[in-house]
């Protein structure tokens, strides 16, 4: 499959997972839930739903699985991801409030789905 219609179908579905974790995030923590746990939760739902798209649709194809591999090598990344972007928010929360964490998921999570596309493509759904 090309690197092309791959980029196009991921960043489609991460489109998709980014609204689902971010409107998580927001409605959480608009009812009070301290960001840290309220940035998991919303990352643990894209991720899921990410994970299975991107495995049937996006990734799909010879010397390509959705197996226990697969799904050790997606937790390892998405741990990492998460403890970064979990980090990130906290501090500009300490920093600059919770306004901006709403303003700053977006470009933070583009920056992890780069880095996770590669990951991806090239690591995570490889036989």
């Amino acid at each position: 499959m090309s690197l092309t219609k791959q980029g196009r179908d991921y960043l489609a579905i991460g489109l998709l997972q980014w609204l689902v974790d971010w409107g998580v995030v927001v409605g959480l923590t608009h009812a009070g839930l301290p960001v840290a746990p309220a940035n998991v939760i919303g990352r643990i739902t894209g991720a899921l739903l990410g994970y299975w798209l991107n495995g049937k649709l996006t990734f799909a194809g010879d010397g390509t699985a959705m197996g226990t591999t697969q799904f050790q090598r997606f937790m390892l990344m998405w741990v990492t991801t998460t403890l970064v972007s979990t980090w990130a928010m906290s501090q500009i929360d300490d920093v600059l409030g919770l306004k901006w964490v709403w303003l700053a998921k977006p470009a933070i999570e583009l920056a992890l789905g780069a880095i996770g596309f590669v990951l991806s493509r090239y690591w995570i759904y490889k036989r």
